[in-house]
């Protein structure tokens, strides 16, 4: 599992104004934004303790912005603004001290986290003469450093004695958190068990939203109903389906419920930020992810000319699988490195979705024996749904080996109980949900009663 922890953007867009005041906006690398925020309010003669815990506060509150996506979750299109009023003075023809400029060149990939939070303290500061803040204190800091106090004792002085800093975090280009498509029912990655923990979150505040019982991968009946009764509360169509609006109105709330941008946060924590599929695949590695892309692949390079048909068989990415993603990454025009990443795994998910629509008419009577390309869970209804029950009631008549089912078009819990079963014996993972990897074994087995 990986952490989806803050990484140091390699630019970030300053707005030249307060958030609505109409001004340029300008994108500029993160150290140059640092230096030149430290320049505009603190100055070099000042004790180079005191020096670097301000340093290290301005990262922080700036990557606090970053890492929460304050502002485009507000629908702006920038990360923060030169207003002290609402961030951090920043002035666009600002001079560089050369002292700051050599601390921020070694402190502006270290910022400052409280007790197990992961993201960036939002660390307010003041300049402690003419005004006063629950926060750092600028000159204070001068007077704290003269008395031999060290950048973290500073630091804890002012934001308790939980402050720790964060070294050397990964440096990257800023991405946006929204994936740039509609999230809806059937679909699944971390972005979706992400909106269960946002929405269940909302829901202490505002109890109408229906709780989500699991905090699995997959958007299921019950997370439409908690999207939909989210959108209808905060005004937007009620669809149940996430596109960018809700995605970041959810974000902009849940922000908000557990303020944040407060330097009393109740902050996100480490199970919050736990990615637990989203899964780079490569060489050697084993498992349920290999049999999905294998799946996919196989089933996009058959009716695909131009990548080459090489029948992926097992549960290790081998050889065979570089070959093949390397082919089509090529296709796609993603970078050939025969590495399934997630803009691959995109690609791959929408080049399926694509070649489902566009089977040749020779193939339309195998139709029903293809994945429908989402992932199928109770409560859900209509035609796939069908399709799949009419495999288990054939599996049900020539083996008698599953509780059952009633083809009505509704995943009960009948259905469920016999996706279970069947997942149970075919040794795949056990969630009552039809991925790619279950529904293969589900038509093989009603197709060949004899298969193990």
């Amino acid at each position: 599992m990986a952490i989806r922890n803050p990484i140091i953007p390699m630019e970030i867009t300053v707005h030249l104004g307060a958030p609505d005041e109409a001004a340029r906006n300008i994108t500029i690398p993160f150290t140059e934004y640092i230096k030149n925020v430290a320049s505009s309010e603190i100055y070099p003669s000042w004790p180079t303790d005191a020096i670097k815990a301000n340093v290290l506060a301005q990262v922080s509150f700036a990557l606090n912005r970053v890492y929460n996506e304050w502002y485009p979750s507000q629908g702006y299109d920038f990360d923060i603004t030169s207003s002290p009023q609402y961030d951090q003075a920043f002035n666009e023809n600002q001079q560089f001290f050369d002292t700051i400029s050599q601390i921020v060149d070694e402190t502006f990939n270290n910022y400052i986290v409280k007790g197990d939070q992961i993201q960036p303290l939002f660390a307010l500061y003041c300049d402690g003469q003419n005004s006063t803040c629950n926060g750092l204190s600028q000159w204070g800091s001068v007077t704290l450093a003269r008395e031999g106090l060290t950048p973290l004792e500073i630091l804890k002085y002012y934001y308790g004695d939980d402050i720790k800093i964060v070294y050397n975090a990964p440096i990257d280009d800023n991405m946006m958190s929204y994936p740039n498509f509609l999230i809806k029912l059937g679909y699944s990655g971390d972005f979706v068990r992400t909106l269960k923990i946002q929405l269940n979150r909302i829901s202490e505040n505002y109890p109408a939203i229906p709780l989500i019982e699991d905090d699995t991968v997959f958007f299921t009946v019950e997370l439409e109903n908690a999207v939909r009764t989210f959108q209808e509360i905060f005004n937007l169509t009620p669809t149940g389906v996430v596109d960018k609006a809700t995605w970041y109105k959810i974000k902009y709330i849940y922000n908000a419920v557990k303020k944040i941008s407060d330097i009393y946060s109740e902050g996100i924590s480490l199970d919050e930020a736990t990615l637990i599929f989203d899964k780079e695949l490569n060489l050697g590695d084993q498992g349920y992810y290999i049999r999905t892309l294998d799946y996919l692949l196989d089933f996009i390079s058959y009716f695909d000319p131009d990548i080459p048909f090489l029948d992926l068989e097992g549960e290790t990415y081998n050889e065979k699988t570089i070959q093949l993603v390397k082919a089509f990454q090529e296709k796609y025009n993603i970078l050939a490195t025969g590495i399934v990443d997630s803009n691959t795994w995109k690609a791959i998910i929408e080049a399926y979705e694509q070649t489902l629509k566009t089977i040749p008419a020779e193939y339309l009577e195998y139709i029903d024996q293809f994945y429908p390309g989402i992932f199928l869970s109770k409560g859900m209804q209509g035609e796939d749904i069908t399709r799949l029950q009419n495999f288990l009631y054939t599996i049900c008549e020539n083996t008698h080996e599953i509780p059952g089912v009633r083809v009505t078009g509704i995943f009960d819990n009948l259905t469920e109980q016999s996706i279970i079963a069947i997942q149970k014996r075919f040794n795949l993972e056990v969630n009552g949900v039809v991925g790619p990897v279950t529904w293969r074994k589900i038509v093989d087995w009603a197709k060949d009663p004899t298969s193990s």
